[in-house]
């Protein structure tokens, strides 16, 4: 199985894609590597901003801790769905559970021996009483979530140390992962050159004509920026249509 190639040496590759297709060693280019570094972070920017593929959905485990119900998140986390909790009523221990032993007794007499007694609508009924107890009992968490701080603040104060909550979050892509995607590293590769060719253009736009003995040289300054530009509104339509397998946007009513 091939080696999965290094972040570094991901960027590397398409810092050497914009350069070979700007024409370097044909030409000189006048971008140093905080050039390069600035357009790759404006083109991560304007994908993360609009494309739907830079995000995922993803579960992570956060500890309680007794009377903190203020918590901050990693900065890769977005948005916060939901929180999952093992049992409800106040936990104080990380393994702690509901057990109820009319719970073991349906699913062994009522799912594994269905032909016999029962039947699944009777452990239906009994699934609809857990779920009403644990919205009477503090099963499900209210909170709420900033995106800016990445704080997330529990509506209540935990009583005990050391329970494990599963959150529902949706975050972004590590910068690995997209420059590794056959259906993003391309869209990644061309809004990059066409970044550059913005920088590029904007330096030589101050320097218009270049003195010589012979009445001096033209520079393309504002066809490098034109060209540049025209290719990045180019990619903004591509996502549009989704070349990049983001989700198509559902309905909206209202």
């Amino acid at each position: 199985m091939a080696e999965q190639n290094t972040l570094p040496e991901l960027k590397q590759n398409l810092i050497e894609y914009c350069k070979l297709t700007m024409g370097d060693q044909i030409i000189d280019l006048e971008l140093d590597p905080a050039h390069y570094e600035a357009a790759y972070q404006r083109t991560l920017g304007v994908y993360r901003q609009r494309a739907q593929n830079a995000y995922e959905e993803a579960y992570i485990f956060m500890e309680l801790i007794r009377d903190l119900n203020i918590y901050t998140l990693p900065q890769e986390v977005q948005s916060v769905r939901q929180i999952f909790r093992r049992t409800f009523g106040d936990s104080t221990g990380p393994f702690a559970s509901n057990f109820d032993p009319f719970a073991q007794a349906s699913i062994n007499v009522y799912l594994m021996n269905f032909n016999v007694a029962g039947g699944l609508a009777t452990y239906d009924f009994y699934s609809q009483y857990v779920e009403l107890a644990g919205r009477m009992f503090g099963a499900y968490m209210n909170y709420t979530w900033n995106p800016v701080t990445k704080k997330l603040q529990l509506i209540r104060d935990p009583k005990g140390t050391g329970e494990n909550v599963l959150l529902w979050v949706y975050q972004t892509k590590p910068e690995i992962q997209l420059l590794s995607d056959y259906q993003i590293q391309q869209w990644i590769r061309d809004y990059m050159v066409g970044a550059c060719k913005m920088i590029i253009g904007e330096a030589r736009e101050k320097f218009s004509t270049i003195a010589g003995p012979q009445g001096g040289g033209q520079l393309n300054g504002a066809a490098m920026k034109a060209e540049g530009q025209a290719m990045m509104d180019a990619k903004i339509e591509e996502l549009k249509m989704y070349v990049d397998a983001s989700q198509p946007l559902t309905w909206v009513i209202g």
